[in-house]
C-alpha cells in the first residue's frame, strides 16, 4: 500500500464512482479554505487505486511543518480491518516524508443512531440530559470495531468540549432517510407542528426560491443577522463567494442556496446553502430574520430543499450537527429541538482521530493556536 498525491481529476474520477463522499473530501472544498493548502491523495495497492482523500495542511510559521487535516475522511473500505491497518500505516509514512507533525482524521462512518420518538419521549421523561446516555436504537458493528482498531494503533481522540459539537467536524449530526420515499411519505413523518409551520408559510405568502451567485449577498445579510442573534462570529461574504466559485467550478449541482421572501420584507427572509455529493445530502448553512420569525421561513426553506433533494434523488437529507444536549435549559437545545420535529434520526459517527507523530511540535503549535 502506498499513499501519493493524485491529479484533482483522478480525485474526482474516484468520487464519482462512489455512492457518497463527504463534500469536505472534494477537491473543491481545498480551494474554499483560506490559510490551508491543500492536496488531493490516493492510496495505491499494486498500482490500483483503493482510496482517496483531500488532505488540507496547516503550516507552521517560518518552518516547513504542517498539521495535515483530513476533514471527514479518507474515503477507504473502513469495514476492511487489515486494508485500514495498512492504509493509515502508509498514510503515516507519506505524512513524516512530507513534514506533517500531527495528522487529524475523521473517517465518515457512523456508530450509533437514535430515532426521532426515541429521543422526543426521553425529553419528555426528562430521563437523560444528553444522546450518549440513551441506548440506541441502531448499531453499526463495523463502526464500533473501527473505534477500538483505532486505538489500538495509537490514534487518540479528544475529549468533547462541553457544547457536546465533537472536534473540528460535529460528531452528532441530524439526518432523514430519503430512499424509496416521496414527498407525502416525509410531509407525513413531520410532526405536528413542522406540518402546521410550512403550510402557514404558504399561506402567509412565503416564497422560496432556488437562486444563483447573484444571491450571496441577500443570504449573507441574513446570516449575519442571526450570528449577531445567536452570538457567533460570521464568515465574510469573501467566503461564501470563494466556497460558491469553486464548487460549483467542480460540478453545476454541487453548491445551491435558497431564499424565501415575502412582500412586506426586503431581502431574504430565511436563507440556506445545500451541497451535494453522490446520494448524500446536506444543509450546510442556515440563516433567518427575528422581524418575520412568525411566518416560519426557516420550515419553508427546509421543506424546499428537502423537496429538491428528493427530485435529485438523494438518499440523505444531512441536517448536519447538533449538540448532544437532551437539556431543555442548555442554550443549544432549540437545535436538536427543531431537527427533531422533521421525523429523521439523531447519528453519531466514529469522530475526529489524531495521530502525533512529532510530540513535540503538536504541542507547541497547539499552544500557537490557543494564543491567536
Amino acid at each position: 500500500m502506498q499513499v501519493r498525491p493524485i491529479s484533482s481529476e483522478q480525485h474526482l474520477a474516484y468520487i464519482v464512482q462512489r455512492t457518497s463522499v463527504s463534500f469536505l473530501q472534494t477537491p473543491a472544498w481545498g480551494k474554499a479554505k483560506a490559510g490551508w493548502q491543500s492536496e488531493s491523495l490516493g492510496w495505491f495497492e499494486n498500482d490500483q487505486l483503493v482510496g482517496a482523500g483531500l488532505v488540507l495542511l496547516r503550516k507552521v510559521p517560518k518552518v516547513s511543518k504542517y498539521l495535515a487535516y483530513l476533514p471527514e475522511g479518507p474515503d477507504l473500505d473502513w469495514t476492511n480491518a487489515p486494508m485500514v491497518e495498512t492504509a493509515l500505516a502508509a498514510l503515516v509514512d507519506y505524512a513524516k516524508v512530507r513534514g506533517v507533525f500531527q495528522i487529524k482524521m475523521g473517517p465518515h462512518t457512523w456508530v450509533n443512531r437514535w430515532h426521532s420518538e426515541t429521543l422526543k419521549n426521553v425529553i419528555a421523561a426528562e430521563s437523560a440530559k444528553s444522546i450518549a446516555q440513551v441506548n440506541p436504537d441502531e448499531t453499526n458493528i463495523s463502526g464500533v470495531a473501527l473505534t477500538h482498531q483505532l486505538k489500538s494503533l495509537g490514534w487518540k481522540q479528544r475529549k468533547a468540549d462541553e457544547s457536546g459539537f465533537g472536534d473540528y467536524q460535529p460528531r452528532y449530526v441530524f439526518q432523514i432517510s430519503l430512499a424509496g420515499k416521496t414527498e407525502d411519505d416525509i410531509f407525513a413523518a413531520f410532526n405536528q407542528q413542522w406540518r402546521r409551520n410550512i403550510r402557514k408559510a404558504e399561506k402567509e405568502g412565503v416564497v422560496v426560491r432556488r437562486g444563483s451567485a447573484t444571491d450571496l449577498p441577500a443570504f449573507h445579510a441574513c446570516y449575519v443577522e442571526t450570528a449577531k442573534r445567536d452570538r457567533f462570529t460570521p464568515r465574510s461574504l469573501n467566503y461564501f463567494k470563494t466556497m460558491w466559485d469553486a464548487m460549483s467550478a467542480e460540478t453545476s449541482e454541487r453548491i445551491s442556496v435558497f431564499i424565501a421572501e415575502h412582500p412586506d420584507y426586503s431581502g431574504a427572509i430565511a436563507a440556506t446553502t445545500m451541497t451535494q455529493v453522490g446520494s448524500h445530502v446536506w444543509y450546510s448553512y442556515g440563516a433567518s430574520t427575528t422581524a418575520a420569525r412568525d411566518l416560519r421561513p426557516s420550515n419553508a426553506v427546509q421543506w424546499a430543499m428537502i423537496q429538491e433533494a428528493i427530485s435529485k434523488q438523494a438518499e440523505v437529507y444531512d441536517m448536519r450537527g447538533i449538540s448532544d444536549t437532551l437539556d431543555s435549559k442548555n442554550h443549544l437545545f432549540g437545535l436538536i429541538q427543531f431537527k427533531l420535529g422533521t421525523g429523521g434520526y439523531a447519528q453519531e459517527y466514529v469522530g475526529e482521530w489524531d495521530f502525533v507523530i512529532a510530540p513535540l511540535w503538536a504541542k507547541a503549535f497547539d499552544l500557537y493556536m490557543s494564543r491567536r
